[in-house]
């Protein structure tokens, strides 16, 4: 099934979503916390998610939406799948790395991706079945092979205290790859990979409006997701595995052991 007007609606959402944080980017914001310190949440991440459900409710009045600000809208075996503002503690800090992300799931398959990054103008697309572009340009996965020789990327989730959750396959990998990175926008990081920027990327605690878009990028860009026993990849199982394919038995070797 072709989806081309979704697709050029989830481009044209992400687009002016994207402008919508440019302009509030360094700006005063109201912010507050979502449930832990570190889970924080603006102004700007509201309005943004507000913009993109209006924009698909003109088009396509009838679909359900996921945000993560709002939560499920609506019922049906497709979905669309948004987070408004991926990295909002950069944002807020006047860090400029965070995008929006924008995905459609239909019969249990995320079948198109779109992330922006709106202070880089950077728009990754993919649609199930076609190669992944950056700004219309055909996009691919590094060759590394070998985990030693690899630039990796992760994340930590927010929590309340105690051994912050990824401490420990953080300290593992840090020996294993040849260098590590910690960028805070699990959307762009999964772009990075399938740009082949970043090797392999991992990450517990996501949840499905962090990943659908990006996981779909690394796809069709010749990647490979799964959780962190090389099974498939569950939107909201709470892992996620994203590599150039040629080390990914490496990285579930070693996260394995922390599934």
């Amino acid at each position: 099934m072709a989806w081309t007007e979704r697709l050029t609606l989830a481009e044209r959402a992400a687009r002016a979503a994207g402008e919508l944080l440019r302009t509030r980017f360094g700006r005063h914001l109201l912010i507050r916390s979502k449930g832990v310190r570190s889970n924080l949440v603006t102004d700007a991440d509201t309005q943004a998610e507000a913009l993109v459900r209006a924009m698909i409710a003109r088009q396509f009045p009838d679909d359900a939406v996921l945000g993560e600000e709002e939560g499920l809208r609506g019922a049906g075996s497709a979905r669309w799948i948004i987070d408004p503002l991926d990295g909002t503690t950069n944002f807020t800090h006047g860090y400029p790395f965070f995008s929006v992300s924008v995905a459609y799931e239909a019969d249990g398959a995320v079948v198109l991706g779109v992330v922006y990054d709106p202070m880089r103008d950077e728009l990754f697309v993919a649609q199930r079945g076609e190669p992944s572009r950056c700004n219309g340009g055909a996009i691919g996965v590094s060759k590394t092979a070998q985990l030693r020789d690899a630039l990796l990327v992760t994340g930590f989730p927010p929590f309340a205290g105690g051994e912050p959750p990824n401490l420990a396959p953080f300290e593992e990998l840090m020996v294993r790859g040849q260098a590590l990175r910690r960028d805070g926008s699990a959307a762009l990081d999964l772009c990075y990979v399938a740009s082949g920027r970043f090797d392999a990327f991992w990450e517990p605690a996501l949840h499905a409006w962090d990943i659908a878009a990006g996981a779909l990028i690394v796809e069709q860009a010749g990647g490979r997701v799964s959780d962190y026993r090389g099974g498939a990849l569950v939107l909201d199982g709470g892992q996620i595995v994203a590599s150039n394919r040629l080390i990914h038995d490496g990285m579930i070797e070693v996260l394995k052991n922390f599934a």
